[in-house]
């Protein structure tokens, strides 16, 4: 279509990424000096014309190791780009979404590895579709060395429509999580969000005007934050930390600047359902969760809401959204001193990394 190949899945064409092939593909850390407030006045699309030759380092695990080498990086968390995007397009077909992702699963295992070197740690993508399944899937990859697993922040498209992520009937697969000690991952991906008419939905990153393909101001580049708040303040409504108390969650590439409303609802709420939490549903999100912020977050107000155990520092490099090099971080934190910084750049995710059974 116009000269570019697109998915199709579930019968849909996938219009989630506009390059979904990524050859040639643009440099990492493109859209940086648009995420920082766009002092050159340019569009997206300009910003984005500067494209090369898909590097191996992007396909290759042994070539991405000599490359980490060459960043003074030590180990990284990698997440599926369009795999958090392609459970929505199936949302109607749950045994659809069970076989996608059962075979994606086993691709990034063979390709990438859970575990590779000790030095790259794929995330196989699990689905709460069919509690049997997940179960399945989660042992499969914990026997596989995996030391997390990724899902998207929606609710749970199951064949009797959906349900919250937080459901007793998902009790059996939170506890397996829970006794393995394994590190949940919610992604930013496409979870369903509508804007409701305000603009032409769909997932596409930023704020897209498919007419045109041009970039303007739409509440949609609000939807990665939408999802994760929604998920994370429900699963506390759900009480699943009290009932789970070895289960860690962390947040990636969600954003963070919703915390601050999160803590307020989730106080008020408390304050007015007397006696439905046993504990402090704040102090048991902090006990539990994990926050990667944007890059071009407040890390300083983050730390001030979580404490600096909690907070782990994500690139998304290569991602042109992302840092030019992952390193270039370390800038965000200057204030910090060196005791905070190596817990957000290194400690925090390394204890994540670590399966933590009971």
């Amino acid at each position: 279509m116009g000269k570019r190949k697109y998915h199709l899945v579930g019968g849909k064409i996938c219009h989630a990424v506009v390059n979904p092939t990524f050859n040639p593909v643009a440099k990492p850390g493109a859209l940086h000096k648009y995420f920082r407030g766009n002092p050159e006045g340019k569009t997206a699309v300009e910003y984005l014309k500067d494209r090369e030759e898909l590097p191996p380092e992007y396909i290759n695990r042994d070539a991405r190791i000599e490359r980490m080498a060459n960043q003074d990086i030590q180990a990284v968390w990698l997440f599926p780009t369009l795999g958090v995007l392609y459970e929505e397009l199936l949302v109607d077909d749950p045994e659809a979404v069970m076989i996608q992702f059962r075979g994606f699963n086993r691709w990034i295992e063979e390709d990438w590895g859970f575990a590779y070197k000790d030095k790259i740690f794929a995330a196989p993508y699990i689905s709460l579709v069919d509690v049997d399944y997940a179960i399945e899937e989660l042992e499969w990859a914990l026997d596989k060395g995996a030391r997390h697993f990724v899902l998207r922040p929606a609710a749970v498209f199951t064949k009797n429509g959906p349900v919250s992520p937080g459901n007793e009937m998902f009790d059996p697969f939170w506890a397996r999580v829970n006794e393995a000690g394994i590190c949940a991952v919610i992604h930013a991906g496409d979870s369903g969000y509508t804007t409701h008419g305000y603009a032409v939905d769909g997932f596409r990153a930023g704020a897209v005007n498919q007419s045109n393909n041009s970039y303007r101001p739409s509440i949609k580049g609000f939807n990665i934050e939408r999802a994760a708040y929604d998920w994370l303040i429900t699963m506390s409504f759900e009480r699943i930390y009290e009932r789970f108390s070895n289960l860690r969650v962390a947040s990636v590439e969600n954003g963070s600047d919703f915390l601050g409303q999160l803590f307020k609802k989730m106080k008020d709420t408390a304050n007015k359902t007397p006696g439905w939490f046993k504990q402090d549903p704040i102090e048991l999100f902090r006990e539990h969760v994990w926050m990667n912020p944007f890059w071009e977050d407040d890390v300083y107000e983050v730390v001030e809401y979580m404490g600096a155990e909690r907070v782990i520092f994500g690139s998304d490099w290569p991602h042109i959204e992302g840092m030019p090099q992952p390193l270039d971080y370390v800038v965000e934190l200057k204030e910090f001193d060196d005791d905070v910084k190596k817990k957000i750049l290194l400690e925090n995710v390394s204890a994540l990394n670590r399966l933590q059974p009971i």
